[in-house]
């Protein structure tokens, strides 16, 4: 229930009004994020588990008083209200008031000694074998940061206007981080369509590229669209394909609103084919998305332990049918928003090793990039532990290939 409400894709939401909807997201969020910690509290108070929608309502008071801040009591009146409100339940309203008061009296001494909620484990066994066994760690608490949002601007000489305007901090890369969460169609430039929102990880593959202006490019698995309009900005000729129409729709709308064009296409890229061969493309791969917990900690629980194989497979020959399609001179970048080295650098290897007429290219840091995110073999590699001080960023993973 929490993953489905967290995730967006809980029909009970319908009837709530946008902010209404967006809080009951948040709540789900953050119980989710901190599940692991909010039940080790809860069962200091509890001498057996009680019903599901009991402890529901208890999860989400214990959030609301150690991580919300919100007034003891009012976290304990609207826990009993809920658990109220359900006939099945009504009768333990009282056990619901007594173990929300003992945890806000002794709760706030407990919490801060608790360990973040540990990694999945099909993901921390991958880390720790990449990447070395104390990031699972690092990664852990990265993720228990409820992550900022960032925006990418149409034309970066508003950044001046917009960082003032917005209260944001302006990142190395380019984007801007906000200070505070808030509803982001009331924000200084979204009528006028000035930027999107965007992670600034995600915002680095299509830089790779370098300048598009004039180029055709087809960003492909596009949907929902942030390195679209990056292209487009960037006065690309634009082919967006993806396999959903109705993740085209949010592309479409966003293209609408920022002023920026791009070919819309909705096709299966393992049938489809162009009319010509591209000067670029950028393939945003379907994969685990194990590389953005900090955003949606409802991924394990929805996928508690996914089969990777499809994936990989599907990954394997979207870039052989995508690199077929390259100009002579073109280039392309493969990325994932996965940690998960089967997913990346052992993806690329074992397409290079296949294929001579294909390479490699050594890019050149762009001004902002942390010299650490490009890897010993030449890849672009992001986690959220990176920026920590300042907020993280997705795990993301990019190669810049191009014919031989």
């Amino acid at each position: 229930m929490l993953s489905e409400v967290a995730g967006g894709s809980d029909d009970r939401l319908s009837h709530l009004k946008g902010s209404e909807r967006a809080r009951a997201q948040s709540i789900a969020l953050t119980v989710l994020r901190h599940l692991d910690r909010l039940d080790t509290v809860l069962q200091q108070f509890l001498q057996k588990q009680p019903p599901f929608r009991v402890l529901l309502a208890l999860r989400i008071m214990a959030s609301e008083i150690l991580i919300d801040g919100i007034p003891p009591h009012a976290a304990v009146d609207g826990a009993v209200r809920l658990v109220r409100a359900q006939r099945k339940t009504q009768h333990l309203s009282g056990l619901t008031n007594a173990v929300s008061r003992r945890v806000a009296e002794h709760g706030p001494a407990i919490w801060p000694d608790l360990e973040p909620q540990p990694l999945p484990g099909w993901i921390e066994a991958a880390v720790a074998a990449a990447f070395g066994p104390e990031v699972p760690a690092a990664l852990a608490k990265a993720h228990e940061q409820s992550p900022p949002t960032d925006l990418t601007l149409k034309d970066p000489s508003l950044a001046d206007d917009l960082f003032q305007s917005l209260s944001a901090t302006r990142l190395p890369t380019g984007s801007l981080r906000l200070a505070q969460q808030g509803q982001i169609s009331r924000l200084d430039g979204y009528d006028r369509g000035d930027w999107w929102v965007q992670d600034a990880a995600a915002a680095l593959p299509a830089q790779l590229l370098g300048d598009v202006s004039g180029k055709r490019v087809l960003d492909l698995c596009a949907a929902p669209g942030g390195k679209t309009l990056q292209l487009a900005a960037g006065g690309a000729d634009v082919t967006a394909l993806d396999i959903s129409d109705d993740r085209l729709r949010r592309v479409r709308q966003n293209l609408t609103r920022t002023g920026l064009a791009a070919n819309l296409v909705a096709a299966d890229a393992l049938t489809w084919s162009p009319a010509a061969p591209f000067d670029a493309i950028l393939l945003d791969a379907p994969c685990s998305a194990s590389g953005t917990l900090r955003r949606h900690p409802d991924l394990p629980y929805a996928r508690p332990d996914p089969n990777l194989k499809p994936l990989l497979q599907i990954q394997r020959e979207l870039l052989a049918r995508a690199f077929d399609w390259l100009s002579d001179d073109g280039q392309l970048v493969y990325c994932t928003c996965s940690l998960l080295p089967a997913e990346g650098e052992t993806q690329v290897e074992s397409f290079l090793s296949d294929r001579s007429d294909a390479r490699l290219v050594d890019w050149s840091q762009p001004d902002g990039w942390d010299a650490i995110w490009k890897t010993d073999q030449g890849f672009l590699r992001t986690r959220p532990d990176y920026w920590s001080e300042t907020g993280g960023m997705d795990g993301f993973f990019a190669a810049l290939i191009a014919r031989a």
